[in-house]
C-alpha cells in the first residue's frame, strides 16, 4: 500500500457537538448559590428594615395623637388632662419597649426602674429630672408639673432611637463559681 491509499482511507475530521446550555459548569452552580442567597438575605433585611420604619412610624402617629388630645383639652381641667397625657405617653413608650424586649424584663417596671431601662435602650438626651420624675412616679400623683411639648419632644428621639438604630444582640449571661456574671463585668 502506498501513502495515496492510506490516505484516501482517512476519514474527514469530525467538529465535536457544540456546547449545550445544560447542565451548566460548577462555576455557574456557584455564582446562582451565591445569588440566591444574597437575594434571600438582602429581601429578609429589606423586609425588616420596612417593618420597622412602618411600627415607627405608626408609634410616632400614636404619640402626635395624645398630644393632640391634649392640646384640645384645654378648656377641661389642666391638671386632669395633664395626668391622661403623661399616662398615654408611658402607655405608648412601654408598648414600643414591649415589643423589642422580652416582655419579663418590661411589663414589671415601674418607677426608677423604668426610667433606668428607657435611658439603657434608647436616646434620652432630652429626659431631665422632671421628665423623669412624671414618667417614673406620675400617674401617682394628683397634679404634674411638666411640658407637654418637652416630653413629646423626648418620645419622639427615644421611639426612633430604639426602632431606626441597628439592633445589637444581647450578650448572654455567664456563671462564675456559681455567681451571675454578665459578659460586660468580666
Amino acid at each position: 500500500m502506498d501513502s495515496a491509499e492510506l490516505l484516501a482511507q482517512l476519514a474527514d475530521i469530525h467538529l465535536p457537538e457544540p456546547v449545550g446550555f445544560w447542565p451548566p459548569a460548577a462555576g455557574w452552580w456557584l455564582l446562582a448559590l451565591v445569588l440566591a442567597l444574597g437575594l434571600w438575605f438582602g429581601g429578609r433585611w429589606a423586609w425588616t428594615v420596612w417593618r420597622r420604619r412602618r411600627f415607627c412610624g405608626q408609634a410616632l402617629l400614636e404619640l402626635e395623637r395624645i398630644l393632640d388630645a391634649f392640646a384640645a383639652a384645654e378648656s377641661e381641667n389642666r391638671d386632669a388632662a395633664r395626668l391622661r397625657y403623661v399616662n398615654a405617653f408611658n402607655s405608648v413608650l412601654r408598648r414600643v419597649a414591649l415589643t423589642h424586649f422580652p416582655q419579663t424584663r418590661v411589663a414589671g417596671l415601674g418607677g426608677e426602674n423604668w426610667v433606668r431601662f428607657l435611658r439603657e435602650h434608647g436616646n434620652c438626651e432630652s429626659l431631665d429630672r422632671d421628665l423623669a420624675a412624671a414618667l417614673s412616679h406620675g400617674r401617682f400623683r394628683p397634679t404634674i408639673s411638666v411640658e407637654a411639648d418637652k416630653l413629646h419632644e423626648f418620645g419622639r428621639e427615644w421611639i426612633r432611637s430604639t426602632y431606626l438604630r441597628p439592633r445589637r444582640r444581647p450578650q448572654p449571661d455567664q456563671t462564675a463559681g456559681g455567681l451571675k456574671v454578665s459578659v460586660s463585668d468580666a
